[in-house]
C-alpha cells in the first residue's frame, strides 16, 4: 500500500513465561507458550501497578470489615448445609477474590491472573504466590518514576552541541 505508514516494532515488551508445578512450560490449546506480557514503554505501567496494590489493599480492608459485621450478626440455620453467617462469609470471600483478580489484571493484563492459575481454581495463598513470583522481575520492569525519567532523559539527551549562541 502506497499511502500507509509503518509502525515501529515494539522493543520494550517484557514477557514472563509461565512454568507449571512440574517445571514444564505452560502451553495453550493452540500449542503456543503462555506468558504474561508487560509493555515497559507504557507510561501508565507504574500507575497501573500502584492502582493494583491500592485496590488489593482496599479489597482486604473491605473483606475484613464484612467479616466483622457478619460475626456480629445473629447466626441461624441456613437453607442447606451452611449457616446464614457461613453463607454470608463465603459470598464475601467470593466477592473479595473477584475484586483481587480485577486488581491484579490491571497490572498483569486482562486474564493474567487466570493465566497464572493455569486452569486451577483460586486458592487462599494465590495472591501471595503471584506477588512472590513477580518480585524478582519487578526491578527489571523499572516501575519507579525516577526510572521512567531516566529513560526519557537518555532517549532525548543532547549529544552534539552545535547549538547557536549569541557569543
Amino acid at each position: 500500500m502506497d499511502n500507509a505508514i509503518r509502525l515501529k516494532k515494539r522493543n520494550d515488551i517484557f514477557r514472563l513465561g509461565i512454568i507449571d508445578e512440574n517445571d514444564k512450560v505452560v502451553i495453550d490449546e493452540n500449542g503456543n507458550e503462555v506468558y504474561l506480557e508487560f509493555d515497559l514503554a507504557d507510561i501508565e505501567l507504574p500507575l497501573k501497578y500502584n492502582k493494583c496494590i491500592n485496590l488489593m489493599n482496599q479489597a482486604r480492608k473491605n473483606l475484613k470489615a464484612q467479616l466483622i459485621i457478619i460475626d456480629k450478626k445473629q447466626d441461624h440455620k441456613g437453607k442447606q448445609l451452611l449457616s446464614s453467617n457461613e453463607e454470608a462469609k463465603t459470598k464475601a470471600v467470593k466477592q473479595f477474590y473477584k475484586e483481587m483478580e480485577e486488581a491484579m489484571d490491571l497490572f498483569l493484563g486482562k486474564g493474567g491472573t487466570r493465566k497464572y492459575l493455569n486452569g486451577r481454581n483460586p486458592y487462599w495463598e494465590m495472591w501471595d504466590d503471584i506477588s512472590e513470583a513477580l518480585e524478582p522481575h519487578l526491578e527489571k520492569m523499572k516501575l519507579t518514576v525516577s526510572d521512567m525519567t531516566d529513560r526519557i532523559k537518555e532517549k532525548y539527551k543532547v549529544t552534539d552541541s552545535d547549538v547557536l549562541t549569541n557569543d
